[in-house]
């Protein structure tokens, strides 16, 4: 009997490939960081074809470290970074241009143009975002607007599009399967959240042929079978896929309206669950489809996205070379007794939400002589839990609901500065759940419900274990007096360019 799920986590700077247990624990684990193209200042690109390279390696290495077969993986799951997007010849296979990263602004212009012609209000209530250059759509259109011929050839089926999750079912299946799943559909600008289709005016307005979309199957259900050559001749099953926040969302097992959890990478994406009404935001967060489990209804939340947390501490070990491991900014931020006003916006690529602006620029303020990389290392631990309050105030008035606790995951939550410092700035405990692989546990139990290998989400939920949790120890008029100076520092971010 198999007695594992695989799950394939394709993020926005490194792949990795787990093997879980049906206790929901890390049986087996391989990842690989890839490179980041920037060809332009705003400009960020991926290998698409290395990114499936890679992911094929890792499988491999991830049934080794788990000591497993093929034959003992019950299913696949797949999570992926979000709204990048890749273009490729049916033919072939082969992707006729690097991806367009989410993290992408090159077409901020277009989305200003758009916004000035009045089509937001219309993109809001149908996709449940904003027009910014971070979702997929205004991305394709302008890869199809390069090479005309492009377009004509999508329009005759000759060249499909898809997000990073379809990028690897089509590879996964030898090319038998050009899907999506409702998650990543929504952020697409492409997909009707309410009427759960790909809309014709949207189409129509990017200039994008329908042709070149993947078909928008559940999140978890059965979804193909891998190609015999990847594994030897068996063939695995496919049955779960969500983008990454969605997958860590499910994870951390937030099934009731209400939850909320705050997945921390590169950047920090906070999503509630709001229930199987489609949610319309007042605060300019997004609404967007968390998942469907086979022919249940569709289920949603409200979601802020902040474009870089994790990315800030990236950028001083590999822009600035302060400090020459992640880990090292915790030590220096706590040398410190207080940030001594100095703040860092890290509005590298500019602002996601509550402010969704593209043109804000990163900035540090309040250097003095006596400023050191510690300063910088805390007020880069500083700004992602400011950045994170920003979206937990803007959510609480769309939702009504006042925030009780946070379900923390990724990378950072090793970061204990970090996670009390958090915990300070919101003034509610910080829980974070024994397993912290939640997105890439996310897709496994996706998979795993699609195959039968967990029963119920009940069940999943049970699983759900607490490892540390973080309790609020600041005085809530410090904790609005630092707020009210980070929030003087976006300020000073966000008409640097505008000022121009």
């Amino acid at each position: 009997m198999s007695q594992y799920i695989l799950s394939i986590d394709q993020g926005t700077t490194s792949s990795r490939v787990l093997v879980f247990d049906h206790d929901g624990r890390v049986q087996g684990v391989a990842n690989s960081e890839f490179p980041q193209i920037y060809p332009q200042p705003g400009w960020v690109e991926h290998d698409a074809a290395r990114i499936w390279s890679d992911c094929q390696t890792l499988m491999q290495q991830a049934l080794d470290d788990a000591s497993a077969t093929p034959r003992d993986i019950a299913a696949i799951g797949i999570t992926n970074q979000r709204e990048t997007i890749v273009c490729w010849e049916k033919g072939s296979g082969k992707p006729v241009a690097n991806a367009i990263v989410w993290q992408d602004r090159r077409t901020a212009d277009m989305c200003t143009r758009l916004k000035q012609d009045g089509h937001e209000p219309a993109v809001q209530e149908k996709t449940g975002l904003l027009l910014d250059p971070y979702f997929s759509g205004t991305k394709l259109k302008w890869m199809l607007d390069q090479d005309p011929s492009l377009r004509q050839r999508a329009a005759r089926g000759e060249v499909l599009a898809g997000t990073i999750d379809s990028w690897l079912l089509w590879n996964l299946t030898g090319g038998r399967q050009h899907v999506t799943d409702y998650s990543n559909a929504s952020r697409t600008l492409l997909y009707n959240i309410r009427d759960l289709q790909w809309d014709e005016e949207l189409l129509e307005m990017l200039d994008i042929p329908r042709a070149m979309l993947p078909r928008v199957v559940a999140s978890s259900g059965h979804i193909g079978l891998t190609a015999p050559q990847l594994f030897g001749g068996h063939e695995i099953p496919i049955c779960g896929i969500a983008g990454d926040q969605q997958a860590a969302l499910f994870g951390q097992a937030c099934y009731s309206p209400g939850q909320v959890k705050n997945t921390y990478g590169t950047g920090s994406f906070l999503l509630m669950h709001t229930g199987t009404q489609a949610p319309r935001s007042e605060q300019r967060l997004l609404s967007t489809i968390a998942w469907r489990i086979g022919e249940e209804p569709v289920e949603y939340a409200i979601e802020g996205a902040v474009f870089v947390s994790g990315a800030a501490i990236q950028w001083l070990r590999d822009g600035l070379g302060i400090i020459q491991h992640a880990a090292e900014s915790q030590a220096l931020a706590e040398s410190l007794e207080s940030n001594e006003d100095v703040y860092f916006v890290p509005a590298l690529t500019g602002l996601g939400a509550p402010y969704w602006d593209p043109y804000a620029r990163g900035a540090i303020v309040g250097i003095t002589r006596g400023t050191t990389r510690a300063h910088l290392a805390r007020a880069a631990l500083e700004a992602i839990c400011y950045q994170t309050r920003d979206v937990v105030d803007a959510m609480s008035r769309d939702a009504s609901l006042p925030l009780t606790e946070l379900r923390a995951d990724g990378g950072a939550v090793v970061n204990q500065f970090l996670m009390q410092f958090q915990a300070d700035t919101l003034g509610v405990p910080v829980l974070i759940p024994e397993v912290t692989e939640t997105t890439a546990l996310g897709a496994a139990y996706l998979a795993g419900l699609g195959v039968g290998f967990w029963e119920s989400r009940q069940q999943i939920q049970s699983q759900w274990r607490q490892a540390a949790s973080y309790e609020p120890s600041m005085e809530s008029a410090h904790r609005d007096q630092l707020y009210a100076r980070w929030q003087q520092a976006v300020r000073t971010s966000r008409t640097w360019v505008a000022e121009q």
